[in-house]
């Protein structure tokens, strides 16, 4: 019988103006994505993820320690426990990035993650963080990842997460690969001017080298007041072939929803034996060169 799962991506752009209040911008973002999750459900989606630190701007255009107001403990800050009742409700499993704070003064880019039954199974925490582009201030805000590539054993697949700048290190997708994920989830938030050009290369090449499905996500819009570029959304699931099987539009809030036949794993790495033919006793050098 074919293993077949329903999917869903959430791409939105910030509703709030960053001069009001943290709270006002948090409520109306989290309230933007409530009748998108309820769409979602409504179309029979079973793992859904949002997009990048979901309930605010990418406010890591500034180097601002007014943000930090907006972390949250995971899983009983109030954002992770409401989505575990909305989990448990439409019996289905979520990816919530969040603003993650751990103790006083350490906060990290994060993604909970919910099982169908509204259950906390743990979380990724982004280990990849950049500080060398104008408006991409993130050594400011994050604490690099440091509980390596966990797998989640969902009700229905195997569930990885990659998030944003991570995307672009093959180190860590192989990683979730080999740890066992047959879907990667790759929350973001990027502009035109940076990445586009790798948008639809670098996740795609993920799926192929690793042969697993990839559902990667981006906001759309500018943000003011930094206006640091255009989130160019095109949020999409590739297969893994690397082939793009379902893609949102450039500019719009919109939620994309597949179906993803998970037996395509087997066949794939059947064909493709990069699995088998790896060599790690002689891959050492990697982890050795510091440069």
């Amino acid at each position: 019988m074919p293993r077949i799962v329903k999917c869903g991506l959430i791409q939105a752009s910030n509703p709030a103006a960053s001069s009001e209040s943290l709270d006002v911008i948090k409520k109306a973002m989290i309230d933007k994505h409530l009748p998108m999750i309820e769409q979602a459900a409504s179309q029979g989606v079973q793992i859904l993820c949002l997009q990048e630190i979901f309930y605010g701007p990418y406010f890591c255009a500034e180097q601002n320690p007014r943000w930090y107001g907006t972390t949250e403990r995971i899983p009983d800050g109030p954002t992770t426990q409401l989505m575990m009742e909305l989990a448990k409700k439409h019996r289905m499993v979520i990816v919530v990035p969040i603003y993650e704070e751990d103790m006083t003064g350490v906060y990290y880019n994060t993604a909970a993650v919910i099982d169908a039954d509204g259950k906390y199974l743990g979380k990724y925490r982004k280990t990849h963080i950049p500080h060398c582009l104008p408006g991409f201030w993130e050594k400011f805000y994050f604490t690099p990842g440091n509980l390596g590539y966990p797998v989640f054993d969902t009700a229905f697949a195997k569930v990885g997460v990659y998030i944003c700048y991570d995307r672009h290190f093959p180190e860590g997708a192989r990683a979730l690969g080999l740890n066992g994920a047959e879907i990667v989830f790759i929350p973001s938030a990027t502009v035109a001017g940076h990445s586009e050009y790798l948008w639809e290369l670098e996740q795609t090449s993920h799926a192929v080298a690793n042969g697993y499905f990839v559902g990667t996500i981006n906001r759309v819009g500018h943000e003011q007041p930094w206006d640091i570029g255009e989130f160019y959304g095109k949020s999409y699931f590739c297969n893994p072939r690397g082939k793009i099987i379902a893609q949102a539009s450039r500019d719009k809030d919109e939620l994309v929803v597949t179906d993803l036949d998970l037996d395509m794993i087997q066949e794939v790495r059947t064909q493709w034996q990069f699995y088998r033919d790896r060599r790690p006793e002689l891959y050492d050098d990697i982890s050795r060169v510091k440069r």
